[in-house]
């Protein structure tokens, strides 16, 4: 699938990021298991609520790292693989 600005990513019915204590470290699990996430990933996956635009997403981590020089490219190859992963849907919004 290709990704559009106006897409709404969502995560698939059995999956959830949640803090893992024992990790100390954001994962994502799901039925088969547990995938550990580094602070960027969990930065994005924190603002996937079904509702904000993958523009929308990217806005909101320019906004908060401002000195990073746009995080556009790196947000959309993320969402693009996490789709991969099978962690997440798209759903268009237009």
């Amino acid at each position: 699938m290709m990704m559009t600005l106006s897409a709404v990513p969502c995560f698939r019915r059995g999956y959830r990021m949640q803090w893992e204590e024992t990790q100390q470290q954001h994962v994502i699990l799901y039925p088969e298991g547990m995938a550990k996430l580094n602070e960027s990933a969990a930065m994005i996956l924190e603002l996937v609520d079904g509702v904000a635009s993958v523009d929308l997403i990217i806005e909101k981590l320019n906004t908060r790292f401002p000195d990073a020089g746009g995080v556009d490219e790196d947000v959309i190859d993320f969402l693009q693989a996490a789709y991969r992963q099978k962690w997440i849907l798209l759903n268009d919004a237009k």
